[in-house]
């Protein structure tokens, strides 16, 4: 009925009134806004509606596509037109036009329709820009240095420069640049783009992107310069803790191409190539974990702009690299986010000179100083201080983290380094010419530019600090990649951490671009067999993979994203790697269906006290916790398998599913039910991923309850820890998960926040009760795992939640679980479809609930504790009062209210079911 009523309105849509309360913004394509250089031939077009009215949903849309802002406006001389499509999709709409042009750009707008066949303007145009479409398009040539290098350590970081003259009026122009190595790109003096760590972190071998850049305004007529500066980056730089050098390669090189169109329509075509001349700078060393060395007085000013004296440079050498692993830029580029000053400038106890920035972040530090020729100042990070009040690096391991500037004398000198980024709350600086003020130094944040996503406050300040250091341990680790510390010499991107992080970091980010470019590496680097690595891009031993709950990223990571964003696109991309995962395990399970050889992670950091005399550690059986990752991958992929039409392979998984469970019973649980571990992560994995028969759970609840309480604090590690409250909520113990997250003592969430932490810990006690340290080889102070608490807040706590059926918040779930010991919670989150607010307030005795559903979408909103007579809507008694329940029919006025569609008592809770709007609820 549904369908022919669309079929039939838009037939008649160009008949319909105009609204000037519907509106369309914020038009995205692939995840991005306004993206330049890529290379999918089919982009996926998606926008938002915004209307004041409630109950707004999109009946049906229309799409248009043209080569230039002007024929859009006209509606004229259009490459692709929609038509008027009854449909309230308004994510992932793919082009359906002729195949689109290398380097060309397309502006493209929408208009939709409501219900109530009423039209939207058009909006505002947006555009897309194609790259070089492959390695056909790439004319330029791999350059490199001529020079020998000594490939051991760290060499100089050489400069690369060419000049060109442009003889016409320059209409638009574009730069196409990627290299081995990392680059900054500087055209007349001017650096390129405002992006760092470019090319990125990828699986090199595999997939290195390029970087797509407007520089038509940058250009000028007559003669120009272009230089750029290589560094080891990941690509040759030390990594991993082995100490490993040219992981990837030993030699930096440079890919580029400059396509200039000009006024008159002709075009002109400057590449990388044997005109190319280098030399070394200033930078003499530069790495990731060691920091950068940098001599002033080593500058050749003007080098990157006409005129510039290069006689004394060399020649390039051409290289014979290939080409075919060559990508568009897939992920969230890494920019500078933020500056923070200096909070202190003190002494400590011995004698050093130390900045507090008050936030443990990620990035490095800018430095203002003047003084003689020849002086050289040294500048060290810290995330801590220690006991005593002193500077404390041992735990940053074989990383030396430190800057080493040696001034070129004269007038106010500024530096701040190229190719290494530090984690650091403190600095300690050395030699320092003068006085050392607050203008003399500066903290600049930098990470992957994602757009804020998610907020959440409460009337609990120590809470609040928690949220904001989950918030800020993903800032600090996601920087291209999702990596499990930003100080030491590790920063690698482990799947461990990535998967039990994945829905919290979606809650707070705008993470789909960004995962969907390092799930690609993750496929990349998985080995034949379907093993996946520890860490991606893998840059450990070709052994260190498949362990359960890191490999299961595969995975995990592309339901929770579907989930979160409703985007098809994460299963279609990693069903064969998913698939691959899965038969791995499988293989090794053999015909009996359990996973027990091999060696597994475990529940990583799990709790365990120093002098454990009577087994209080919280052992979990780490073949069991492989089983029930066996589990629940297998069923991830029977789901994701349904979502794609796979009916075989639905079929085949859900079989495979049922005899996993079923070794499982037979062989980690006992004829009462009870699990051969007792521990808090046994039960939470066991019912969280539905091991266990409908009429055990209730049982097994009670005993996860009963270790919760006889413990008095949470004992799981990296992989139960996520879980944790989500299962004490779904079986009735909320107010045991409430007492976990409000535990100040070790071992807790806000222990770290009562010791002064501005980021999440990797172990409970990184700072022991008596203010000394864990164990110094693996005691990071900015390791997001334990943040996946974060989910819970933003779910059970406040309240926003995705219904299943209808993923990316097309049907969202309000159901927050207050508690007693607070007196208000509330979150947003920016869902695909827009903005979603969640909130309650005690007061008076009474309970306020306000919600705001985005348009083009519907929701089912749990009243805690409601009696039907006693709710109010908007001041109003919801239908009088009246004991009624219901549902609207298919065309029904609401008789409960604008908005509301039906209204009924469940249990001690009261459900409505709403339509887009703002609605406050108080009983």
């Amino acid at each position: 009925m549904r369908a022919l009523f669309l079929f039939l309105f838009g037939a008649f849509l160009p008949a319909l009134p105009f609204s000037q309360s519907l509106m369309v913004s914020n038009l995205s394509c692939e995840h991005r806004a306004n993206p330049l250089g890529i290379d999918e031939q089919h982009p996926r077009l998606s926008w938002q509606l915004q209307s004041e009215e409630r109950g707004v949903m999109q009946a049906a849309y229309q799409l248009r596509v043209a080569s230039d802002p002007k024929s859009l406006e006209k509606g004229r001389g259009l490459i692709w037109d929609s038509g008027n499509t009854p449909s309230s999709q308004s994510l992932y709409i793919p082009y359906g036009g002729p195949s689109l042009e290398v380097g060309r750009r397309y502006y493209w707008q929408v208009r939709a329709w409501d219900e109530q066949g009423r039209a939207s303007a058009w909006s505002s145009p947006a555009w897309w820009e194609m790259g070089l479409g492959g390695p056909e398009g790439w004319q330029a040539r791999w350059i490199t240095v001529p020079w020998e290098e000594d490939k051991s350590v760290s060499q100089p970081a050489p400069l690369l420069r060419r000049t060109f003259r442009l003889e016409k009026e320059v209409a638009r122009a574009r730069a196409y640049i990627t290299s081995r190595g990392l680059y900054l790109a500087y055209l007349n003096g001017d650096k390129i783009g405002d992006q760092v760590f470019t090319p990125g972190w990828t699986s090199y071998k595999e997939r290195l992107q390029y970087q797509a850049y407007d520089i038509t305004g940058q250009l000028k007529r007559g003669e120009n310069a272009i230089g750029l500066i290589l560094g080891d980056g990941w690509y040759r730089g030390r990594i991993g803790w082995i100490s490993q050098r040219n992981h990837y390669g030993s030699e930096l090189a440079l890919l580029l191409q400059i396509e200039v169109e000009y006024a008159d329509g002709s075009k002109e075509t400057i590449t990388s190539d044997e005109e190319w001349r280098a030399a070394t700078g200033p930078i003499r060393e530069s790495d990731i974990y060691d920091g950068e060395v940098y001599d002033a007085r080593r500058e050749q000013p003007g080098w990157a702009v006409p005129g510039f004296d290069a006689a004394s440079w060399q020649p390039v050498k051409l290289a014979d690299y290939p080409k075919d692993n060559i990508i568009a830029g897939a992920g969230v580029p890494v920019r500078e986010i933020q500056e923070i000053q200096p909070r202190e400038i003190f002494t400590t106890p011995k004698g050093e000179r130390v900045i507090d920035f008050g936030q443990n972040l990620t990035g490095w530090v800018r430095l203002r100083l003047q003084g003689p020729a020849g002086h050289t100042v040294k500048v060290y990070h810290a995330e801590v201080l220690d006991k005593e009040g002193n500077f404390y690096t041992a735990n940053l391991r074989a990383a030396k983290a430190r800057l080493e500037y040696t001034l070129k004398g004269g007038r106010e000198e500024v530096y701040e380094p190229h190719f290494t980024f530090m984690g650091f709350r403190y600095v300690k600086v050395e030699n320092w010419p003068g006085e050392l003020t607050p203008r003399s130094i500066t903290a600049v944040v930098i990470h992957s530019d994602m757009e804020k996503a998610g907020s959440f406050e409460c009337s609990d300040p120590f809470t609040n600090q928690l949220q904001h250091n989950i918030q800020w341990g993903q800032k600090g680790n996601f920087l291209d990649v999702p990596t499990d510390c930003p100080q030491r010499d590790e920063r690698l991107g482990w799947t461990g951490d990535a998967q039990a992080f994945s829905r919290t970091a979606a809650f707070n980010y705008d993470v789909a671009a960004f995962f969907l470019k390092w799930l690609g590496d993750l496929a990349a680097d998985q080995r034949e067999d379907g093993a996946v690595p520890f860490v991606i891009p893998q840059v450990l031993k070709k052994s260190d993979v498949a362990s359960t709950g890191w490999a299961d990223a595969a995975t995990i990571i592309p339901w929770n994203l579907y989930l979160a964003y409703g985007d098809e696109r994460f299963l279609e991309q990693q069903y064969e790697s998913m698939k691959a995962w899965v038969g791995y395990m499988e293989a090794q399970a053999g015909d009996s269906h359990l996973w027990n050889t091999g060696f597994h992670f475990g529940d990583w950091l799990f709790y365990r006290p120093d002098d454990d005399n009577d087994g209080r550690s919280a052992v979990t059986d780490k073949y069991l916790i492989a089983q029930c990752f066996f589990a629940h991958s297998t069923d991830i992929l029977r789901k994701s398998a349904a979502v794609l039409g796979k009916q075989e392979d639905e079929q085949y998984y859900a079989n495979l599913l049922g005899n996993i469970k079923k070794a499982f019973l037979q062989e980690y649980m006992t004829p009462n039910g009870r699990l051969v571990s007792g521990t808090q992560t046994a039960y939470v994995l066991a019912l969280a991923f539905d091991m266990l028969p409908e009429g055990l759970r209730e049982q097994a609840a009670e005993r996860l309850a009963e270790n919760v309480r006889r413990y008095g604090h949470i004992t799981t590690g990296f992989l139960g820890t996520p879980h944790l409250c989500h299962v004490l909520s779904e079986y009735g113990y909320t107010d045991l998960a409430y007492q976990l997250l409000f535990r100040k003592q070790y071992p807790s969430w806000l222990y770290p926040v009562t010791m002064g932490a501005t980021t999440i810990w990797e172990r409970w006690d990184g700072i022991k009760p008596d203010s000394t340290f864990q164990n110094v080889g693996m005691n990071s102070f900015n390791h997001y795992a334990y943040g996946a608490i974060g989910d819970w807040l933003y779910r059970r706590v406040a309240g926003i939640a995705i219904g299943p059926a209808n993923p990316g918040y097309k049907h969202i779930v309000i159901q927050p679980e207050p508690t007693d010991s607070l007196t208000f919670a509330r979150a947003v989150h920016e869902s695909p479809y827009g903005t979603v607010r969640s909130g309650w307030e005690r007061k008076d005795g009474k309970l306020k609930v306000e919600v705001a559903i985005p348009p083009n979408t519907q929701a089912t909103v749990r009243l805690p504790g409601a009696a039907l007579a006693g709710v109010r809507l908007d001041g109003e008694l919801l239908r009088g009062g009246e004991q009624e329940s219901g549902r609207l029919g298919e065309g029904e006025m609401g008789r409960w209210g604008d908005g509301v569609l039906g209204v009924r008592q469940d249990g001690e809770n009261v459900v409505v079911e709403v339509g887009s709007g703002v609605y406050v609820f108080d009983y």
